[in-house]
């Protein structure tokens, strides 16, 4: 094994690290959104394609990293001396990686929350405009009939 083997799983921790910076900024964006009184569901949606496209880089990254690793664990066991720098910033790497990903599902929930506190709001709003609808059918129906005469000359036996 070269030592770019080793390399390759460092670049590749340092993009999943970038990688998870977008969805901390894309997770940052969507709860502002869902801060805002009126909910923007165009934006939403782009926010949530967003965090898609980067869900796959994400998971490709993972791949990679699996692939590359398996095939050189044995090296990196069998000599951890002449790989001593690459394990040590892989190590750093990684637990930075795991810091962020806590904080990202941390954020996820926030948002989840949120996002449900703006639809149980957008249902009761629509609700209320059903019940108004509901109410005003129900007067526009009873003023049409208070001038409404029963005939009277009407014979009502059988």
């Amino acid at each position: 094994m070269s030592l770019s083997s080793a390399q390759i799983l460092v670049e590749s921790l340092e993009k999943k690290n970038r990688v998870l910076d977008e969805i901390i900024k894309e997770n940052e964006a969507q709860e502002r959104l869902f801060q805002q009184e009126e909910l923007d569901v165009e934006a939403l949606d782009a926010s949530a394609d967003r965090m898609g496209e980067l869900a796959e880089k994400l998971e490709l990254l993972d791949e990679g990293f699996e692939a590359v690793y398996d095939r050189i664990r044995k090296e990196l066991i069998d000599n951890k001396s002449a790989y001593r720098e690459e394990i040590k910033r892989m190590q750093e790497l990684i637990a930075g990686i795991t810091e962020k990903v806590v904080g990202i599902n941390a954020a996820r929930m926030r948002n989840k929350l949120q996002a449900e506190n703006q639809f149980k709001k957008s249902r009761q709003q629509i609700g209320k405009a059903s019940s108004k609808m509901k109410a005003s059918q129900n007067y526009y129906n009873s003023m049409n009939k208070l001038n409404y005469v029963d005939p009277q000359f009407y014979d009502n036996k059988k």
